[in-house]
C-alpha cells in the first residue's frame, strides 16, 4: 500500500470577517475560521500540535505553535473528521494563513498534515 494513502489528512478552511469585534480605525480586523480535518487515509491518527504562519498585507508575520486545537487533540479513525472554529486578528483588512498539523499515527509514525494557504479578507464596503 502506498505510504501517501496510509497517512492522508485533508484540511479545508472557511473564513468569515467579524465586524462587531473589529475596529478598522485602530487597525484591528478580526476573522473567524472553521477548519475541517478529515482522515482520508487508512491509518488512525491523532493531532498533537499545530503550527500557523499568519501574514498581513504589510508582510508582518506571526507564527503560532501550540498543542492541539481548541484545547483538544482529536483522534481520527479512517473516514472520520473533526471540525472546530477559532479566530485571529490582523492589523490590515487582508491577510493569509497557512500551516500544518503535527500528527501521530496509531503505528507511532509522525507526519505532518499541510494546511493550504487561505485568505482572510474584510468584505469591501460599498459606498
Amino acid at each position: 500500500m502506498a505510504e501517501s494513502k496510509k497517512y492522508d489528512i485533508q484540511v479545508n478552511v472557511r473564513t468569515v470577517y467579524i465586524p462587531e469585534q473589529s475596529d478598522p480605525g485602530s487597525d484591528r480586523y478580526v476573522f473567524a475560521y472553521t477548519v475541517t480535518i478529515a482522515n482520508e487515509g487508512t491509518a488512525s491518527a491523532q493531532l498533537i500540535s499545530r503550527h500557523w504562519v499568519i501574514t498581513d498585507a504589510e508582510n508582518q508575520v506571526q507564527e503560532v505553535r501550540g498543542l492541539g486545537v481548541v484545547g483538544e487533540q482529536p483522534f481520527l479513525r479512517p473516514g472520520e473528521s473533526f471540525e472546530y472554529t477559532s479566530g485571529t486578528s490582523l492589523g490590515t483588512p487582508v491577510g493569509t494563513m497557512r500551516g500544518s498539523y503535527q500528527m501521530v499515527a496509531e503505528d507511532g509514525r509522525k507526519f505532518e498534515a499541510e494546511i493550504p494557504e487561505f485568505t482572510l479578507s474584510m468584505p469591501r464596503v460599498l459606498h
